[in-house]
């Protein structure tokens, strides 16, 4: 992964986000907040609210750059790289638009599909002290190492993560899944997950599992 800045600072659109609940129906509810993943919208995840643990407003959140006929967080080169420095942009988009809206509840956990994966933990990496859990499906951390931006010092193993994936995955670079590993074991409390016959997707024994996380992990210490 180069880390250099290879494609230009875009200008980022206002937040498109799908609410499981009215505005006047979310106070002090914990917030999960749903990512997708390359090339998709903000609708994609979305059918996991009625899935999920009923206590969270769920908000599903567009990434910020069109590309195809969806959308992603950042660009990608043919080579499945990126610029870290695109990375971090994405973030910044979505901490401006978390910081306004997360003090209406109780807690704040992020759920990543693939690149939103590598977005839900770029967040915490960048603002340890925020998340109450994250949960990460057939997806990756980015290699970040030396970016004092990415605070994984702070990360002392007490944050939950959940991490699913299939290991006949033929998306996720075998690179990329040995750097999360390793990442993940130094600085979360990980749960690691491996499905069969799922491949880069999301089946419904994996979505049971992480409604049981969400509720041993975030619901009984709100």
């Amino acid at each position: 992964m180069s880390q250099a800045s290879a494609f230009p600072a875009p200008a980022f659109p206002n937040p498109v986000v799908l609410w499981s609940h009215e505005e006047e129906e979310r106070a002090g509810k914990p917030l999960l907040v749903l990512l997708h993943g390359y090339g998709s919208n903000e609708q994609d995840l979305f059918s996991l609210a009625g899935l999920l643990p009923q206590e969270f407003a769920v908000a599903s959140l567009r990434a910020p750059i069109a590309t195809g006929p969806g959308f992603t967080w950042f660009p990608l080169t043919a080579s499945i790289d990126y610029s870290l420095d695109a990375v971090k942009a994405a973030a910044e988009y979505v901490f401006s638009w978390l910081d306004s809206c997360k003090s209406n509840h109780s807690s704040v956990t992020l759920l990543g599909f693939s690149m939103g994966m590598a977005m839900a933990t770029s967040l915490l990496r960048q603002r340890p002290a925020d998340f109450a859990a994250v949960v990460g499906l057939s997806g990756f951390a980015v290699d970040a190492e030396g970016d004092p931006s990415f605070r994984d010092a702070e990360l002392d193993g007490s944050v939950p993560l959940f991490w699913g994936r299939d290991q006949q995955d033929p998306v996720i670079t075998p690179d990329k899944i040995e750097y999360t590993m390793e990442w993940a074991r130094r600085h979360t409390d990980v749960t690691k997950v491996l499905y069969t016959g799922m491949w880069h997707g999301i089946n419904q024994q994996e979505i049971g599992h992480v409604g049981e996380f969400l509720e041993h992990k975030v619901l009984t210490s709100v």
